[in-house]
């Protein structure tokens, strides 16, 4: 017996898209010669506060006797109009919602846009979004224009559940292999009705629901995984303390051409790594420039139970660098194509004994493969002085305010990459940040062996001077 069909089911407003999408229609109809362009009465504050805590029974009043203005309108002209609205609204599509969409289209599920928006509104956009069917409230004609009342339910709350229960009938869609996708409190029913119910940028009685009934909740402006607090990363929240001063007094922060970090669209942040410090000066480096950062990191920190929820919550991806997946830069390249900045460390761990002296920086081929599959620019930051801050050598960092190493961060221009060979690449990548080091790091010297054993791990009782460094060809 061959197997049921199942569905992927979006909602539109403050789901797939993040506002209402009305204000895109009226400009089309107005364009269109349907409205006079005069405003509508309370309309901005009825939007602004739907953009702000998402449906109710109050603002669906007014959105059911809108149909009584839409009389004597030509279906032919609302065609139009929605046409070239859907064009717009394309790009007002969430960042990660295009990569979800066709996730589900991969593996063959039916794709059903099911909106409280009048159909003649929405049908061209889920034609332009490649979606297979439309659930909306319908509009009756009788042949010449639009007489003013509806043709069937106002579909919302409980009718919406209705209607996605009988299209899934007609088309013997197995809900329970199903997904849904929505935003609001009073689609609870609809997201009741399949297996795997999803809120995505939850009003709060929705986002209460799905933490008691396990739902998971996700923001398609923001990497899968990323938490929000009232519409706001945590790291949006804990920007303004992210000051030199308050995260690391006992150190001399320099950071220098910070503005060279895109202010907007995805970009691939490279640096060297010389202490456990590193990520906390690539941290205030990142919260001056005022973006959020998606870091990889390795899979022992993530393991950690409560940090582990932690850093994906603040949207690390993390990596096992035995194992030989890719799971780790598709994570990645999503963020991407998302418009988030991606940061990793080339080298993957602090070199070792000798290799950390080498003028050379030797590095793995993973921000060389996410630039030639993404083609987002690649910026280094060339780390110096962090080894004084916190050495590998000590379990803690050195917490004196009196002696205050002085560390740099400098930002350089994009990286140019040929994308014909992943060895080649990295190589640019590692020479492009050796450059905006301290001239220092470019002379060849012979470490003393304190200098050395500074460089491994508390209690190691190797000889320091057999340590190598680690070659692009052992890359996973």
């Amino acid at each position: 017996m061959p197997r049921r069909p199942t569905a992927a089911i979006f909602d539109l407003d403050r789901t797939l898209i993040s506002e209402s999408s009305t204000p895109v229609f009226a400009q089309h109809l107005t364009e269109e010669g349907l409205l006079d362009g005069s405003p509508i009465p309370f309309a901005d504050f009825f939007r602004r506060i739907f953009g702000m805590f998402g449906e109710s029974r109050l603002l669906m009043e007014p959105a059911k006797l809108a149909v009584r203005s839409v009389r004597g309108w030509s279906p032919e002209a609302v065609e139009r109009a929605c046409r070239a609205a859907a064009k717009d609204l394309v790009e007002h599509i969430q960042p990660f919602a295009p990569g979800l969409i066709e996730e589900h289209r991969a593996a063959g599920r039916l794709l059903l846009l099911a909106t409280t928006s009048p159909d003649a509104f929405v049908r061209p956009l889920a034609e332009e979004l490649g979606f297979d069917d439309v659930i909306a409230t319908r509009w009756l004609s009788d042949g010449g224009g639009f007489t003013g009342e509806l043709d069937g339910p106002f579909v919302w709350n409980t009718r919406k559940r209705d209607a996605v229960r009988d299209w899934a009938e007609e088309h013997n869609v197995d809900l329970a292999g199903s997904y849904a996708y929505s935003d609001s409190y009073f689609d609870a029913p609809m997201l009741d009705l399949v297996g795997n119910p999803v809120a995505v940028n939850p009003d709060l009685r929705l986002s209460a629901l799905a933490t008691i009934k396990g739902w998971p909740i996700r923001h398609l402006d923001k990497n899968d995984g990323v938490i929000k607090i009232a519409g706001r990363e945590i790291q949006e929240w804990t920007r303004p303390l992210m000051r030199p001063e308050l995260i690391a007094p006992y150190a001399d922060i320099e950071m220098i051409d910070v503005e060279k970090i895109p202010a907007t669209g995805p970009a691939i942040l490279v640096f060297n790594h010389r202490s456990y410090f590193d990520p906390s000066v690539m941290g205030l480096l990142i919260a001056k420039a005022g973006r959020n950062i998606r870091g990889l990191g390795k899979k022992e920190v993530f393991d950690v139970p409560i940090v582990g929820r932690l850093m994906r919550g603040l949207g690390g991806v993390r990596v096992e660098r035995a194992s030989g997946s890719d799971e780790p830069l598709r994570e990645a390249a999503t963020a991407l194509r998302g418009g988030e900045v991606v940061m990793l460390a080339p080298e993957g761990t602090i070199p070792r004994g000798p290799a950390f002296f080498d003028p050379v920086l030797h590095g793995r081929w993973g921000a060389a493969k996410l630039a030639a599959e993404t083609r987002v620019p690649v910026i280094p930051v060339g780390l110096w002085g962090t080894e004084h801050v916190w050495p590998r050598s000590s379990r803690l960092p050195r917490l004196t305010p009196i002696e205050r190493p002085h560390v740099t961060a400098r930002v350089g221009d994009p990286v140019e990459l040929k994308y014909r060979s992943a060895d080649a690449d990295t190589k640019r990548i590692m020479a492009a940040i050796v450059d905006l080091l301290p001239d220092e790091a470019r002379e060849q010297r012979t470490p003393t062996t304190e200098e050395l054993m500074m460089t491994f791990p508390p209690g190691y009782t190797g000889d320091p001077n057999a340590e190598m460094t680690r070659r692009p060809g052992t890359d996973t």
